[in-house]
């Protein structure tokens, strides 16, 4: 008897790496078997899983290219034979004025449309395991609000303004409206009322409170129908139990065990966020850390050759022992780079990490952490990956991943990949993840 390839039910399509993983790893744990693709595969690849998320580059990058990245994931995603589709953003909502969460939002909702007249659905960024949540459509991090929590400093998306409904109003011709918290406390059946209620008002897009993890299932639940649904990964925790209920998706046992990684390790990290500040200077404090200076980059100095020596000088000393290359600064320090290089600054820093992490691919190295989402983009299409593999969680938010695909064939050594947004991890996540990454877990 033929075996029937088991088609996705789930398909994402993530506006950068990091939060692909995250979103990936949030599948996994609900019961989900999930791959995760570095950018759209070929046409003719077909993958067999319960989700796929589609990994774009595509959060800070010019609007069009970003609508066009995204149509062309979500037909991709819609060959494969998804039932419902998922667009991932970052728990901070991470975007300026001009987009991209409303547009993308807007070019995928009309592509789906023009089927199945699916004319609303809700954006919701809330994440309470990593202390987002969002109450009256004002999006908190932690006890503060987003302007209050260092995203106001961020380089290239500063966040300036927590009340979403006005941020996304701003990048969207369509009605924006609002489900608040006292509507999902009362349950799914007043969400689905609330959202008709809207889609009758001309809404076309409303941002849903969500202070819990239940909340998030509730509102899960509210959206079975829906073929589109924005949002964190924390939104995805609810979508699972409806594939369930309706008998598509089988029970699965814990996800497989990743492949074991045998190699050097090295830590990357290019966010400027304040967890990975404090990560850094944690990992400094004890362990060979080495700073790449942007300044040093644009005056076309050695940087990358530096870096590369200082890197083997610790891996094969007398004692050998992973490093951290990282481009962290301050707030005041950012803003000093930028007012002397620009926005150029962050690419500058991208190009050079994804070099480093390509050449000490070539020497040896198997494991890489790496912390920043556009930083962890650059790093992995550098590195060729192309499908990773979900394991373990490390910290909320940031599995371990193993690839299984590169450029180049099925032929290839594996690499154990930590991405990890540059917001998440506990302060001494770059060690932890290392222990991970060569099998232990405590």
């Amino acid at each position: 008897m033929e075996t029937q390839t088991r088609r996705p039910l789930l398909g994402c399509i993530a506006d950068d790496f990091t939060g692909a993983t995250d979103l990936a790893s949030m599948l996994v744990r609900s019961g989900m078997r999930t791959v995760q693709t570095i950018g759209v595969p070929d046409a003719d690849q077909a993958i067999e899983a319960d989700a796929i998320v589609v990994a774009l580059k595509s959060r800070t990058i010019e609007v069009g290219e970003a609508i066009t990245q995204s149509r062309a994931a979500l037909d991709w995603l819609r060959a494969q034979g998804c039932r419902q589709f998922f667009f991932k953003y970052c728990s901070t909502f991470d975007s300026t004025d001009a987009g991209n969460i409303g547009p993308v939002a807007d070019a995928l909702l009309d592509a789906l449309a023009q089927d199945v007249s699916q004319g609303f659905t809700i954006a919701c960024p809330a994440l309470p395991e990593n202390r987002r949540t969002v109450y009256h459509g004002y999006l908190f991090v932690g006890e503060g609000l987003l302007n209050e929590s260092g995203m106001e400093n961020h380089p290239l998306t500063p966040m300036r303004d927590p009340n979403l409904v006005r941020v996304l109003q701003r990048q969207t011709q369509s009605k924006v409206g609002l489900i608040p918290f006292e509507t999902v406390s009362r349950g799914e059946h007043a969400v689905r009322e609330a959202m008709a209620r809207l889609r009758a008002d001309g809404v076309r897009l409303a941002i849903a409170d969500a202070l819990s993890d239940a909340d998030l299932r509730t509102l899960g639940a509210a959206c079975a129908d829906l073929q589109f649904v924005t949002g964190g990964s924390g939104v995805a925790i609810g979508l699972p139990d409806n594939f369930r209920r309706a008998g598509l998706l089988e029970a699965t046992a814990e996800p497989a065990r990743l492949p074991a990684v045998d190699g050097p390790a090295v830590v990357l990290a290019g966010s400027v966020s304040k967890a990975t500040n404090v990560q850094v200077a944690e990992w400094r404090a004890s362990r060979p850390a080495l700073r790449i200076d942007p300044r040093a980059l644009a005056r076309g100095e050695a940087v990358v050759e530096q870096a590369l020596a200082f890197v083997e000088a610790h891996l094969h000393g007398e004692q050998p022992q992973p490093v951290l290359i990282y481009a962290t600064a301050t707030p005041d320090e950012v803003k000093d780079i930028q007012a002397e290089l620009g926005v150029a600054a962050g690419a500058l820093v991208e190009e050079a990490l994804a070099s480093i992490a390509q050449q000490l691919k070539a020497r040896g190295v198997r494991k890489f952490v790496v912390a920043g989402g556009e930083t962890s983009g650059a790093v992995v299409q550098a590195l060729g990956v192309q499908i990773l593999q979900i394991g373990p969680s490390i910290d909320p938010g940031v599995p371990l991943t193993v690839n299984v695909g590169t450029e180049g064939g099925s032929g290839h050594e594996p690499l154990a990949l930590a991405l990890k947004s540059g917001n998440f991890g506990s302060v001494d996540f770059f060690a932890k993840a290392l222990r991970y990454a060569n099998g232990e877990r405590s």
